[in-house]
């Protein structure tokens, strides 16, 4: 088994900067490639953001790009999602997702997710 848990969401302002982690537990002796996902109120989870086991690959939303950049510190077994230039249509719930497979990750099929972290950006 393996556990996500997310941390750093909070309250900013248009314009501000925020930056998430998902520390992974368990089975962390494998190399997972993770994804981060968000859903605001009413909508669907939508993709966000994904970085395979070995940093080779990234993949960002159209939305996102150039905004947002995902990283990972394998010695903390964390991976991070920075945001900067937030806008009030970023606000939404926001998860982390691990999987072997880094396709599984991008397509929102991960085998494992976090709970979530709220991240609310004001105008």
């Amino acid at each position: 088994q393996v556990q996500l848990a997310e941390s750093g969401g909070g309250s900013v302002q248009a314009g501000g900067s925020l930056r998430l982690s998902c520390a992974t537990s368990g089975r962390t002796a494998r190399r997972y490639s993770v994804g981060w996902f968000r859903q605001a109120p009413g909508k669907e989870r939508e993709f966000v953001a994904a970085i395979s086991w070995n940093s080779t690959n990234t993949y960002y939303a159209d939305s996102v790009k150039g905004r947002f950049t995902v990283s990972r510190d394998d010695a903390k077994n964390t991976e991070y999602l920075q945001m900067n230039s937030l806008k009030p249509e970023d606000t939404a719930v926001y998860y982390c997702t691990a999987d072997t497979y880094y396709t599984a990750v991008v397509n929102g099929a991960g085998l494992y997710w976090g709970q979530g972290t709220q991240v609310t950006v004001s105008s």
